[in-house]
């Protein structure tokens, strides 16, 4: 039986994997005129030094079909296949990017749209990964992970409106008004965007909205992955949360896993935020 490998882009925020079946392709960002591969040459904290000294926000770049299918051809010269999981379609081109590279490699070659980004998209790999250690067939994989990538819920808390601001996301009025009255967003992604779920009037209302989000949607699958995630160079506003949290875990978990957020998505909504990515328990 062909060997299954696993490619994904660095949306995922995959830095500390071990894993020699999997292979995490940097997107690109770059500040003014200084081009960075996300994780390679800019580490996540490299990129938040970065993000607070400049005025203007950087860019990210999709992975281009040639990085795609130059990985692509190493995994079939091996006489393995590979499943691609990629961050949201509607988020970046990097879907379609992988899409044309995988046309030359039919069959062997599989690409999963995660409609989902960083720590979302990360449980759906962890989950292809927990699929293809049991030893489930390349297209059963695939097919589950069609399924099981809509009951993925990333819920997030943003610290601040300015990066939102910056980006051309919210007026400038608007940002001024939420920076006054400390309304920290809740922010969603559904059907593979992001969509705004709530208000906030500061970061402990803003932790019973989250946990509210959470329930809405019949609360967290502990059978498959899930983790934490935080924007910027501090974890301690995600150590507050777990600590004021505690009832949504400590029956149920021994431990939490807990990533860093990287530039694809810090560069939206800058540092302080505070996310939570799993499977719900909702029937699909």
């Amino acid at each position: 039986m062909n060997n299954i490998q696993i490619i994904t882009d660095s949306a995922s925020d995959i830095v500390d994997s071990a894993r020699d079946d999997l292979t995490v392709l940097p997107m690109t960002i770059t500040f003014g005129e200084t081009e960075y591969l996300d994780g390679v040459n800019l580490s996540h904290n490299e990129f938040y030094e970065k993000l607070v000294e400049c005025d203007d926000l950087p860019t990210t770049s999709q992975i281009p079909p040639y990085d795609f299918s130059q990985a692509m051809r190493r995994v079939i010269e091996a006489g393995d296949t590979a499943i691609v999981i990629t961050l949201s379609g509607k988020l970046s081109g990097t879907y379609q990017s992988a899409c044309v590279a995988a046309a030359e490699f039919e069959g062997k070659v599989f690409v999963v749209d995660s409609e989902n980004v960083t720590v979302g998209e990360r449980a759906l790999i962890e989950y292809a990964l927990t699929l293809k250690d049991s030893g489930m067939e390349i297209l059963d994989i695939v097919a589950t992970l069609e399924k099981s990538k809509k009951n993925i819920q990333l819920i997030a808390l943003l610290d601040t409106l300015e990066y939102l601001k910056k980006g051309g996301r919210i007026s400038k009025t608007v940002a001024f008004a939420g920076n006054v009255l400390s309304i920290k967003p809740v922010v969603g992604v559904v059907d593979g965007e992001v969509a705004m779920l709530g208000k906030a009037r500061g970061s402990k209302h803003g932790n019973n909205l989250l946990a509210e989000q959470i329930q809405k949607v019949g609360g967290i699958d502990f059978s498959k992955p899930y983790f934490l995630g935080y924007t910027g160079l501090s974890d301690a506003l995600i150590q507050k949360y777990i600590a004021d949290s505690k009832a949504l875990w400590n029956e149920a978990v021994e431990g939490l896993h807990v990533a860093t957020v990287g530039g694809t998505i810090g560069t939206h909504v800058g540092p302080g935020a505070i996310a939570v990515a799993f499977f719900s328990n909702a029937a699909l």
